[in-house]
């Protein structure tokens, strides 16, 4: 005698459900963990053991590696005027003024 089971699936298709539901919690997870921890989705200035630097009368900027000193032609950023996230406050900020070679912070020509 056959018996036929109401709840009865292919694997296929509850393997595929399967998938979906752990990839669901996962990201869950992962959310309720960067909100409660209080991790910042936002790209930092330089990775780890690195920090920011920037050009001597222009907006650019690099990174360079803790204990080491700004490559000729970049210095550091003013202390309490550093970038630490793309986006922020003095990332916007410096991309309109720079320091002259004497260590004045300039607002940089239109265009320049």
């Amino acid at each position: 005698m056959r018996t036929t089971h109401l709840s009865h699936r292919p694997s296929g298709v509850s393997a595929t459900r399967a998938g979906r539901s752990l990839s669901g919690l996962v990201l869950a997870c992962a959310a309720a963990s960067a909100v409660l921890t209080g991790c910042s989705m936002e790209e930092a200035s330089c990775g780890g053991g690195e920090y920011p630097v920037m050009t001597i009368g222009d907006t650019g900027s690099a990174c360079v590696p803790n204990g080491e000193e700004p490559p000729k032609g970049y210095t550091r950023y003013p202390e309490g005027k550093v970038p630490e996230h793309v986006g922020d406050e003095w990332d916007t900020y410096w991309q309109t003024h720079t320091v002259d070679e004497h260590g004045k912070v300039v607002e940089v020509p239109a265009g320049g």
